[in-house]
């Protein structure tokens, strides 16, 4: 009998910029369903080139990535509700137009959740997206993220436009509207922020996958929080 499919498995992804950047270094992992995932690691350790990479935004060198048992492409698309770490919002667009344009990108967007997304991040549907501050663009991309029915949720740095006092609320958002069998890779270097969420750690640094363990566990072994092991790992670390 086949075992079951991981939602994601990377096998020997290594990936090159120019042909003399190492970016990631043989890369294995595998993600399954109904788990939080904290992708940490400084800036620079190759977070988001991983996440681009499951996207499908840029081609390995070697080694290959598969979601759901095919490599990225269309079917993709329809599984994984991506937000990048930068904005890509067409700022002539009122945040209702913006929110109708996506919607019709993707079938499983739903209206129900973006319209309690718009009243809890306070986004008036008839704003210009170019008179609203980047912390409130930021917030316009997770709603259009999360209203969708994925089952993969990759957050590229969601907390970095927010200001601290914001961020708790933000990610209580993201748990209420992740659906129930779905899973979330978020990748950040705000490691207090967000531990609390965590069920699995995956640690990157200068490429290369140093730690993949159950969060709960890892605290146990360490007797530590994921936040202070990660200073610790990773001091002196550019």
């Amino acid at each position: 009998m086949k075992g079951k499919i991981p939602l994601v498995e990377i096998k020997n992804l290594t990936k090159i910029y120019n042909n003399e950047k190492i970016a990631l270094k043989n890369i294995n992992i595998k993600l399954e369903n109904k788990k939080i995932y904290g992708l940490l690691g400084k800036n620079g350790s190759g977070k988001t080139t991983l996440i681009k990479l499951i996207n499908d935004l840029l081609t390995p060198s070697e080694g290959e990535v598969l979601v759901k048992g095919e490599r990225p492409g269309i079917k993709s698309k329809k599984i994984i509700a991506y937000l990048p770490e930068r904005t890509y919002l067409d700022k002539s667009l009122t945040v209702g137009t913006a929110i109708k344009e996506y919607a019709e990108f993707y079938p499983d967007f739903s209206f129900k959740k973006c319209k309690k997304l718009l009243e809890n991040l306070e986004l008036d549907e008839n704003q210009k997206i170019i008179k609203m501050s980047k912390g409130m663009q930021e917030k316009l991309q997770l709603l259009l993220v999360m209203s969708r029915r994925a089952e993969l949720y990759i957050l590229d740095e969601p907390l970095s436009g927010v200001d601290p006092a914001t961020r708790d609320d933000i990610l209580d958002l993201i748990l209420e509207n992740f659906e129930e069998n779905s899973s979330l890779l978020i990748s950040t270097h705000l490691i207090s922020d967000v531990e609390r969420i965590l069920d699995e750690i995956i640690f990157i640094k200068n490429g290369e996958i140093v730690e993949f363990s159950d969060a709960e566990k890892l605290r146990e072994k360490e007797n530590a929080s994921i936040d202070e092991i990660f200073r610790r790992r990773f001091k002196n670390v550019k």
